[in-house]
């Protein structure tokens, strides 16, 4: 809310003064987090949740104030475990358990352009869930093409045409990182590439595929960091919306 928003429904009755003052301040202060309340108006999308290292309880605190908000929440990385207590404090909940995903408020499709997901390998799924179910939270449509990559390359034309009708495109892939550069250059639309630690040895958990796409040949090519499937999601997404 903007200022005179706050100011507005304080007078309104709306709003007590605490919780005005809790939106003027930006953040929600609980000991172990701070939680900011702010970031949708900045950024245009709220603070979402990463489950690796935080405990269910404190997520659970994170997820009653950002209730308040009224806005789409998304928390990743959360284990099977922590997914149960969430499911059971928030039962309206969905958990994704491939994507390793738990979100509330879905945001309903709000655009007429799908952002096209890739994978090389049906063992990148995962990493294209967490993108696909963190573009889908956020509003997007969004066309899951899994399985197709170099070393089959005829099942990649088999559905490039809905590749190509995207407006934008996630390239997900471990190994060598090859098919970023074959979707590079067969649309005309921004690439966003996501390297995975999937591999052998020399694949060094995914370094081997990040180095390769970063020295793609291939314009209109951006790399995030390895099986970084959320952080892909979210730049498509902006892209995605911006063309509404």
């Amino acid at each position: 809310m903007e200022t005179i928003e706050i100011l507005q429904a304080v007078k309104a009755g709306k709003l007590s003064v605490a919780q005005a003052e809790e939106k003027l301040v930006g953040f929600n202060e609980l000991g172990f987090a701070k939680i900011d309340t702010d970031r949708n108006v900045r950024n245009g999308y709220p603070e979402v949740i990463y489950g690796e290292g935080k405990t269910s309880e404190q997520i659970v605190g994170i997820i009653q104030v950002l209730l308040t908000e009224q806005k789409p929440i998304l928390a990743t990385r959360i284990a099977p475990e922590k997914a149960s207590a969430l499911q059971t404090s928030f039962p309206a909940g969905q958990y994704y358990a491939s994507a390793r995903c738990f979100v509330l408020n879905q945001t309903d499709v709000t655009t007429d352009h799908y952002i096209a997901i890739v994978t090389a390998g049906t063992s990148d799924i995962p990493v294209a869930e967490e993108a696909a179910v963190t573009a889908e939270t956020f509003g997007n449509s969004v066309k899951r093409i899994y399985d197709v990559g170099v070393a089959g390359i005829h099942r990649l034309f088999a559905r490039l045409e809905e590749i190509q009708n995207a407006a934008v495109v996630i390239v997900i892939a471990g190994m060598e990182g090859a098919l970023v550069s074959v979707i590079g250059g067969l649309v005309s639309v921004p690439v966003i590439a996501v390297p995975t630690s999937i591999g052998y040895g020399s694949n060094l958990n995914g370094v081997t595929a990040l180095l390769g796409m970063l020295n793609s040949c291939a314009s209109g090519v951006s790399v995030v960091n390895i099986d970084n499937g959320f952080g892909a999601a979210y730049n498509a997404s902006m892209i995605n919306q911006m063309k509404e």
